[in-house]
Formats: C-alpha cells, structure tokens, sequence
C-alpha cells in the first residue's frame, strides 16, 4: 500500500465549506474596503441626535437645516460603506457612491503599504469628498484617494498622480494587483505584493 492516506470527514467538509476567491465568472477581483465599526456607529449616533432634534421642530429661520444635515450623514455613510475595488484584466478601478478613479495596471510603478498620517495630506472634507477624492501631500504632490481607512492602506503609483485605496485584506489584495501587473511590467522596484521584491532590479 502507498504512503498516502484518505482525507477525513472533517477535512472534506471544511474544504466545501471555505469560502469561494474573490473573484467573478469574468475573472475580475473584487475587494471592499475596511470597515470600521466606530466610525458606522459614530454615524448613527449623531444621525439619531439630528433625528431627535427634528422631533423637537426647529427654528423658522433654518427649518431645512436639521434635514440637510440627516440626508449629508446618510450620503455620507452610504458612500463609506458602498467603497469597493476591482481588478480586471487592463485597470484597477476603486469606486464609491457619487465617485471613483480607475489606474491601468501597465501604468503602475510601485505598490506600497502607507498611511495617510505618513503622507501628511491636506485638503480636509473638501479633498475627501471630491468625485476623485483629490488630496495633497507635501512628499508625493497631489494624489487622489478612494478610502476607508486612513491608517493601513496601499498606495499606488501609476500615471500622473497616486492612488491610495483601503481593502480589507490589503496583503491579499496587494498580492493579486502585483500579480497582474507583472504580466505587463515585469518585477517593479518597490512592490510589497511580490514575494521576490527586494530583489527587484532598480528602474529609473
């Protein structure tokens, strides 16, 4: 008899109970972004509050302030919630309600782990809420974000101007988009999803 040996029950289970890659029938990765259970409950909370002061009935003068400010936190809760990213065969696209930007992957040059404290951006609301997300950093210039966590994320360098993008499971997600890029562009010189990056050759 050989040396192999049959999988047990409770291996084959967990095997048809893992879940599927993400990836759809078109081979196109997707990813959200990270959520942050704070930062959806501070939302809430001060939803209810503006709710609350709605029932109470508000001044003559600013009868319509109560309701904008309700309807701009659940547009603004919407769009945090509803960021995603997808990596198809030509671009990497990340997108949100009333936004997004799109890179192609033979453009990339470099895939990073960064924060945004590190990038030490400005451009406050303004920036965050524009249709591409344009901030500014005084490292790297201008560069447009589609995020949900500021603290752990990728930046991508490609074009013009970077990208930086929060998904859930970054090191996976950096994997993929580094492996579909080297299909175009061989090894890059800073590349924290391909596992043979430090001996990436220096580009110029």
């Amino acid at each position: 008899m050989s040396g192999t040996t049959k999988p047990s029950r409770k291996d084959t289970t967990k095997a048809a109970t893992a879940p599927p890659p993400p990836v759809d029938t078109q081979g196109r990765y997707l990813a959200w972004g990270k959520i942050s259970y704070t930062i959806v409950g501070v939302y809430v909370f001060i939803e209810l509050l503006v709710l609350l002061f709605l029932g109470r009935g508000a001044t003559p003068i600013a009868w319509w302030a109560p309701w904008a400010i309700s309807i701009f936190l659940l547009l603004s809760l919407a769009r945090y919630l509803s960021t995603h990213y997808r990596i198809d065969d030509v671009y990497l696209h990340a997108t949100r309600l009333l936004g997004g930007a799109r890179v192609r992957l033979d453009q990339i040059r470099r895939i990073e782990y960064v924060s945004l404290r590190d990038l030490s951006p400005t451009a406050g609301m303004v920036g965050s809420w524009g249709w591409r997300g344009r901030m500014w950093s005084p490292f790297i210039g201008r560069f447009d974000s589609i995020h949900t966590d500021a603290a752990h994320g990728l930046l991508i360098t490609a074009g013009d101007e970077p990208l930086y993008i929060s998904p859930r499971d970054s090191p996976a997600f950096a994997r993929e988009l580094s492996r579909r890029v080297r299909s175009y562009s061989g090894r890059l010189s800073m590349d924290v999803g391909d596992p043979l990056s430090g001996k990436a050759p220096s580009q110029g």
